[in-house]
């Protein structure tokens, strides 16, 4: 099964929405392996947004994932990232399509309520940069063989 991960950005929490986006990932048969709180430090941002850092925009960024803390969530499932990236919808909020946790729960390009890893090199390097192997959980989750084929669950 393939590990993501997603951060709920400092607008979903302020919003109290922490708790419909993740009934969103449970309720399409996500597994949660890992949770935690932050709050998200200047080198911790520049090193997740290297690809923006030298961008203009890149304080306006940095001020806002670091107004308030995060949650930091490793979500795993069959096609993970892709469920996921479109379960978000797109960047720009205003632009996503109804039903995605974007289009439904916000409607800003910047405060967009959530971040989720684009490819399996960035899932990777995403998980390992906010949890250690002891933070990221391995258990059997009993709905598995009702959200999955048997040969998806062996892969």
């Amino acid at each position: 099964m393939q590990k993501t991960l997603v951060i709920l950005k400092p607008d979903a929490l302020q919003r109290g929405l922490i708790g419909e986006i993740t009934t969103r990932f449970e309720k399409k048969g996500l597994k949660l392996v890992a949770n935690k709180m932050a709050q998200l430090d200047s080198k911790t941002l520049r090193d997740h947004y290297s690809h923006l850092a030298d961008k203009p925009f890149f304080p306006t960024i940095e001020s806002f994932m670091s107004s308030s803390p995060v949650i930091i969530q490793v979500w795993e499932g069959f096609e993970a990232i892709e469920v996921i990236r479109t379960m978000c919808g797109v960047t720009n909020s205003r632009a996503a399509a109804p039903g995605t946790i974007r289009g439904d729960l916000s409607s800003s390009y910047g405060s967009n309520v959530i971040h989720a890893s684009d490819s399996e090199q960035s899932a990777e390097e995403e998980v390992k940069r906010f949890f250690n192997d002891k933070e990221l959980f391995s258990y059997n989750k009993v709905i598995e063989q009702y959200s999955y084929s048997d040969e998806e669950r062996d892969n």
